[in-house]
């Protein structure tokens, strides 16, 4: 998941501004190597404002990744790739929105909890099942249409419609992953195309329009 990004930090309370600033900050220098001193400074609070909030930075990232799983959720179900009537549509609708939002600095795109979850797996168990939950939970909200999309279009085969859910955010995770190797926003695009060729061929769809 990605997008929310950078709002000014005098806006909300102490412990807000500061989530804000871990999404912000984390995106572009890594969970271990941002300090709690650049957090409190991009934040505006004091060091006992932070420790009051969240007890430790292990603690903040726990919860830096529950809040951008509840800020992109709202950012994602007001998105327009809801708006078609046919369920496949919408699926390939959010894989184009999906690349139609990397845009900008690598870390105004890239993925939080994506960030997080490939540094601290095995360091911090926490903050990786926090990051699971975020990404695992919006895989999910792909299934219904993927599901009604396979039913109406009578496709069968060895994979389920959680498991190409959980497909399509390996695939953008991995765009992150090659966008950042390569310092280039095109290679995470490039990894969208192949998703939608992958899902057309999926559902045997030979021209434009999936109807």
């Amino acid at each position: 998941m990605s997008r929310p990004t950078k709002q000014a930090p005098e806006r909300g309370d102490a412990s807000t501004r500061l989530l804000e600033a871990a999404r912000d900050v984390i995106r572009q220098k890594g969970f271990a190597a941002t300090s709690v001193d650049d957090l409190c400074r991009m934040a505006a609070v004091t060091k006992g404002a932070f420790f009051h909030n969240f007890g430790s930075k292990e603690a903040l990232g726990v919860a830096a990744a529950d809040f951008w799983a509840e800020t992109t959720s709202a950012f994602f179900a007001a998105a327009p790739y809801h708006q078609p009537a046919d369920p496949l549509a919408r699926v390939l609708a959010y894989v184009a929105f999906r690349r139609a939002i990397i845009s900008g600095e690598l870390a105004d795109f890239t993925c939080l909890v994506g960030t997080m979850a490939q540094e601290v797996h095995a360091s911090s168990p926490d903050i990786r099942d926090a990051c699971g939950r975020s990404i695992f939970g919006h895989a999910a909200t792909l299934e219904a249409d993927i599901e009604q999309a396979r039913s109406d279009r009578n496709i069968t085969g060895d994979w389920t419609a959680a498991s190409l859910a959980r497909h399509t955010q390996a695939v953008i995770q991995g765009g992150f992953v090659l966008a950042k190797a390569g310092n280039n926003a095109e290679l995470a695009k490039e990894s969208l195309d192949h998703l939608d060729r992958y899902i057309r061929h999926l559902f045997h769809i030979t021209g434009d329009n999936p109807t």
